[in-house]
């Protein structure tokens, strides 16, 4: 008997074509990178502790990689993140082995961590770990600054309960076809990789 295919399937070819085709220019990418960065550094001064962590590891350089995308960042002596000159060599390279992007929301959402292949220093690797694990945005906290208070808690609660129907769904969705939880990138393998 034949399995049928995801209905994915056809998204994710179409994804995998049009992406190695059609890049965007470099400046494009710069600034996005950039917004990022900046997204990032707040997140991080909401915790201190994650920022005496991100300034122990002063001037190595992390490089992310999925897919075509990579982005490369270097620890700041201000305890936060920059983008890493061009043609800097990175301590620490995470590299997403999970390749459709579907397959990556639905591990994501379920509250799993996705496969990582890690390569280069140990300890930075667990600084980056500590802070995948521990710093969250405080959402509530920004919105509270724009709309008030009591329309933040609310907005905040919805969402909240949002997220979690999409989670038992994914879950349920999960479990009736027998699929297996993603891999814990958290743990690093005798050669370096999760």
């Amino acid at each position: 008997m034949v399995k049928p295919s995801s209905p994915f399937a056809f998204l994710n070819d179409l994804l995998n074509r049009v992406g190695s085709r059609l890049q965007p220019p470099p400046w494009a990418v710069h600034e996005v990178q950039h917004r990022a960065v900046l997204f990032l550094n707040h997140v991080l001064q909401q915790e201190p502790e994650a920022q005496q962590r991100v300034l122990r590891q002063q001037g190595k350089v992390v490089q992310f990689r999925w897919r075509f995308v990579k982005m490369a960042l270097v620890a700041t002596p201000a305890g936060l993140l920059d983008l890493a000159s061009e043609g800097a060599v990175p301590d620490l390279t995470l590299t997403l082995t999970e390749a459709s992007p579907f397959d990556l929301a639905r591990t994501t959402l379920s509250g799993d961590k996705p496969p990582v292949q890690i390569v280069g220093d140990v300890q930075l690797a667990a600084e980056v770990n500590w802070l995948v694990d521990h710093v969250r945005w405080d959402v509530e906290d920004d919105l509270a600054r724009v709309i008030g208070d009591v329309p933040a808690h609310a907005v905040s609660n919805a969402a909240r309960r949002g997220v979690q129907a999409l989670r038992k769904f994914v879950g349920d969705r999960r479990a009736a076809t027998g699929a297996a939880p993603g891999a814990d990138a958290s743990s690093v393998g005798p050669a370096g990789t999760a």
